[in-house]
């Protein structure tokens, strides 16, 4: 049984080519396009067992409008030890820069973008450089 707190995450998108172009770009690893059977989607990338989450167009099966956002949660993506690269890949593809690289106490270091799609994100590394 895990112990993660957060397990899986959805980031909604209207674009999901450009949405795998910015987030491969930004996470320095392939965001796979995949399909249920009724929609593609965008898996992100994680080791087997491990919590992560998907780009994805439709909503979800509540009937909830699921619909790219700069308010609300903010997800932090794991980065480890190549945020000024991410930041830099997410200038590149389309995203817009809410925060700058900061200290967040001893938890590390974060950058706050808006993604290509409109989503504000956190991009996190523990480490200095």
């Amino acid at each position: 049984m895990s112990t993660d707190t957060l397990c899986w995450t959805d980031i909604p998108v209207t674009n999901l080519d450009r949405a795998i172009k910015f987030y491969s770009a930004v996470l320095g690893r392939e965001v796979r396009k995949l399909s249920d059977g009724k929609a593609e989607y965008g898996l992100l990338p994680h080791d087997e067992g491990n919590a992560s989450g998907c780009l994805c167009i439709r909503s979800d099966s509540g009937g909830v409008d699921n619909r790219p956002s700069a308010n609300g949660p903010l997800i932090y993506l794991l980065v480890e030890g190549r945020l000024n690269e991410a930041v830099e890949a997410a200038r590149k593809n389309g995203g817009k820069i809410l925060r700058e690289r900061q200290q967040i106490g001893e938890h590390g270091f974060r950058a706050v973008i808006i993604d290509s799609e409109g989503n504000r994100i956190a991009l996190h590394t523990s480490a200095a450089a």
